[in-house]
């Protein structure tokens, strides 16, 4: 029998238009593995994300665009591939108890559309 994943997820939602940046930061109550991520905005925004830690805030994900009209754009190991991530592609980043985590939001993109009602969910497994 194989080995029984315990996954929980990490949620953000902000209503409406967004009217500035987002800094995001929580920390992780056990240690875990980053599986999936999903971004969406309601419109046809230009909103940009980055995902790291404290130590490195786009050491996972770099410059990601937010899905758009309610269709989430979704990332997981083959798009986990900045310099937090040991071997890209084939290691999913693992994070110990405590690591302080960042999604930074660049709510228009460079200069575009503000994203309006963005979710962001992000999928881990502990141990």
């Amino acid at each position: 029998m194989g080995q029984i994943l315990q996954k929980f997820t990490v949620d953000f939602h902000v209503s409406g238009a967004l009217g500035a940046d987002l800094n995001i930061r929580w920390t992780l109550p056990s240690d875990c593995t980053l599986l999936h991520v999903s971004a969406v905005g309601s419109n046809d925004g230009d909103a940009t994300f980055d995902l790291g830690t404290s130590s490195d805030t786009d050491g996972i994900l770099d410059g990601e665009l937010v899905g758009d009209e309610n269709v989430p754009n979704e990332f997981d190991l083959d798009d986990f591939d900045g310099d937090l991530v040991a071997d890209p592609g084939h290691d999913y980043p693992h994070f110990t108890d405590g690591t302080v985590m960042v999604l930074i939001v660049d709510y228009d993109g460079d200069s575009g559309t503000a994203t309006e009602d963005l979710t962001i969910v992000l999928t881990f497994s502990e141990g």
